[in-house]
C-alpha cells in the first residue's frame, strides 16, 4: 500500500487494474484490494472521470483508459532511451541476426523499453513495455551490478527471489556475489535463470561518470547458441552501449534552458 496519500492510493488502484491484464469486475478488484469497498469504489470513479480507466457498463468491467496511451507515448519519447537507441539497436540486431533488448530500471525491476527481434523470432517473456525481474535476467543484473553500493544494497532488498528455473539465484547473498563478478568482467549472463532454454549476454549503458542509464542484451536459445558464442559478442554490445550513452548525454530537451530559468524565477518569487 502506498504511503503517498490520495494520489499514491489512486495509483495503487491503477496498478491493480493493470496487473489483471484484462478488463476486470469490481468484485475481483475488491477481493485483492487493501482498501475498503467504499474507498476502492471512490478511487475507481475518479480514475474513470480522469480517463485513466474506462468502465464498460454492459460487462461491468474496468480497464486501462486511452489517456494512458498518450501519457505512455510522452514518457517513451521524453524519459526513455528508446528513441535515441533505436537506430543503434536496429543496426546491431541486423548485424548479428539476433534479438536485442533495451531496458531501464523501474523501482528495482526491469522495464523493457524496446526490442529488436531476430530474423527468426523466438517466443519469450520480454516485450517492450513489460516489467521483468532484475535478479534473474541478464540485462537486470547488468544494471544492478553498476549501481552505487548503497543503492545496490537497497535494490537487492526489492527482489522477490522466486525460483523460475533450476539456475535462478534465490538469495541476496548469491545475487551479490554474482554482481561482484559482473562488475569485474563488465558484462552479465542469463543462464536460463528466468526462462528455460533462453540465454543472453548483457551490458550496462553508462554515462561518462558511471551512472547507469540503462542496459542492453543479446538473447537467443540454447538450441541455437552457447554462452561462449554470446561472450564473443560482448565487444559489439559495449560499442553499441557507448554510442547510445554518448547520444543520451548529448541530447537536450527543446526549450530546457528556458523552462529551467522560468522555474527558478518562480521558486524565487515564492521565497
Amino acid at each position: 500500500m502506498s504511503g503517498d496519500g490520495t494520489v499514491g492510493k489512486a495509483m495503487d488502484v491503477l496498478d491493480q487494474v493493470a496487473a489483471f491484464g484484462r478488463p476486470v469486475r469490481f468484485a475481483s478488484l475488491l477481493s485483492a484490494s487493501p482498501y475498503p469497498k467504499a474507498t476502492l469504489y471512490r478511487f475507481l470513479q475518479t480514475l474513470v472521470r480522469q480517463r485513466l480507466l474506462e468502465y464498460d457498463p454492459e460487462r461491468q468491467t474496468y480497464a486501462l483508459g486511452v489517456r494512458l496511451v498518450r501519457l505512455a507515448h510522452a514518457a517513451w519519447s521524453q524519459s526513455s532511451l528508446a528513441p535515441i537507441a533505436r537506430p543503434h539497436l536496429d543496426a546491431l540486431s541486423a548485424r548479428l541476426g539476433l534479438t536485442v533488448h533495451l531496458a531501464q530500471l523501474d523501482n528495482g525491476q526491469v522495464l523493457y523499453v524496446d526490442k529488436r527481434s531476430a530474423a527468426q523470432p523466438v517466443e519469450m517473456f520480454s516485450q517492450a513495455g513489460k516489467i521483468g525481474p532484475a535478479y534473474c535476467t541478464g540485462v537486470g543484473k547488468a544494471m544492478l551490478a553498476f549501481q552505487p553500493e548503497t543503492e545496490r544494497a537497497r535494490l537487492l532488498t526489492q527482489q522477490s527471489y522466486h525460483r523460475f528455473t533450476e539456475t535462478t539465484l534465490t538469495s541476496p547473498e548469491a545475487l551479490a556475489a554474482e554482481l561482484s563478478k559482473i562488475r569485474a568482467r563488465g558484462h552479465a549472463y542469463d543462464r536460463e535463470e528466468h526462462e528455460p532454454g533462453i540465454i543472453c549476454v548483457a551490458v550496462p549503458i553508462l554515462s561518462d561518470r558511471g551512472r547507469v542509464l540503462g542496459g542492453m542484451s543479446v538473447t537467443g536459445t540454447t538450441k541455437a547458441l552457447s554462452l561462449e558464442t554470446l561472450t564473443g559478442l560482448v565487444p559489439d554490445l559495449h560499442k553499441t552501449a557507448r554510442a547510445v550513452a554518448a547520444e543520451a548525454e548529448a541530447w537536450v530537451f527543446p526549450g530546457y534552458g528556458e523552462d529551467t530559468a522560468e522555474a527558478q524565477q518562480a521558486m524565487g518569487a515564492q521565497r
